[in-house]
């Protein structure tokens, strides 16, 4: 029987910083027993060429916990890697370490699963159609409908005491072009249920504040700078309050993202991509995460991307890898209490 929380971590591009940075796992102490998922020949290298002394042994469900090594799933390679070149033989590899995780965390084998990068490019290039993790985990959880979350801590001055930035998107991966026809009244009410719904019971917010963006300047500015904050949004975020939400806005999303807002609400919802999430790299880059909503399991991940520059050299960061993994054991201590 498990005693420790137990969170599958994938090792993203094979070529990129993802495997190192989970070898630097190694050195860190965890309130949970971290698998990786990956080749292990692959993550043994990636330590060495680090400059890691870690140790690593393959995985078992019933393994004794071992301070001071990492457990690998082994999951093969295609064809051999050399950090930082992309292989496109390797396409297929990266997608069977995610569906090795998602098994298990629908089977209740992982608590949690925890993604490094991966980048889009070289799986399309291998004919297989993908647009993101959240997109994929979606997919194969047959989740009809699920949120990107993208949080962080920021920050820490005399000014801006430190504090926690939730940013979830209306829409993701879209055309500029194409956002306004994407926000219908349905799709909203839906992406704020779920967030709401998520703010409960997975991080443990009683009743979850909310601040939802404007799509054009000024939230419009009553009609004269666009109709969707008056015909789409605000009869959207009146059905919700009638029935207990809190909702605030729709708000122009130029002076949305200062403390003195920021902190009226538990998390902003933001009508597309770079509306939310411009503000919120520059603001926790480095330590920011990204959270899939909606999944019938906990999914955290890093917020950046392979930095194909940096594999093999030792020099990346591991520190959205860590906070990722903090959250995940944090989501999974709030559903406990909810439960």
């Amino acid at each position: 029987m498990k005693t420790d929380p137990l969170i599958a971590i994938t090792s993203g591009e094979p070529a990129g910083i993802g495997p190192e940075l989970c070898a630097m796992l190694g050195g860190r102490q965890s309130a949970a027993r971290l698998v990786l998922i990956g080749d292990a020949q692959l993550l043994a290298q990636r330590a060495v060429d680090a400059g890691l002394h870690v140790g690593l042994r393959h995985y078992k469900p019933d393994n004794p916990s071992m301070p001071g090594t990492l457990e690998v799933l082994h999951v093969p390679l295609a064809e051999p890697v050399q950090a930082g070149v992309l292989d496109v033989r390797n396409a297929r590899y990266v997608l069977n370490t995610l569906d090795a995780a998602i098994g298990g965390c629908l089977k209740g084998e992982f608590d949690a699963m925890v993604t490094a990068p991966v980048q889009k490019s070289i799986i399309n290039d291998a004919g297989i159609p993908f647009s993101g993790h959240t997109e994929y985990l979606a997919e194969r959880t047959a989740t009809p409908r699920v949120v990107m979350m993208l949080a962080g801590e920021y920050g820490g001055t005399d000014e801006v005491p430190p504090s926690w930035m939730r940013v979830a998107l209306t829409t993701t991966h879209l055309p500029v072009s194409a956002v306004p026809a994407a926000i219908t009244p349905a799709l909203l009410e839906q992406t704020l249920r779920i967030l709401h719904a998520d703010l409960r019971d997975k991080f443990g917010f009683a009743e979850p504040r909310i601040l939802v963006a404007g799509l054009n300047p000024h939230a419009g500015e009553g009609g004269h700078m666009g109709r969707e904050e008056i015909e789409v949004i605000e009869p959207v975020l009146a059905l919700l309050r009638s029935e207990g939400m809190q909702l605030i806005g729709p708000l122009p999303a130029d002076t949305l993202f200062v403390p003195r807002q920021l902190a009226r609400g538990d998390a902003v919802l933001a009508m597309y991509h770079d509306q939310g999430l411009a503000t919120l790299k520059f603001a926790t880059f480095g330590g920011g995460i990204n959270v899939t909503l909606g999944l019938p399991i906990i999914r955290t991940s890093v917020d950046h991307g392979t930095a194909l520059d940096l594999a093999g050299t030792g020099r990346a960061d591991p520190g959205s890898l860590y906070a990722a993994i903090d959250c995940a054991l944090a989501m999974l201590a709030a559903q406990q209490i909810h439960s």
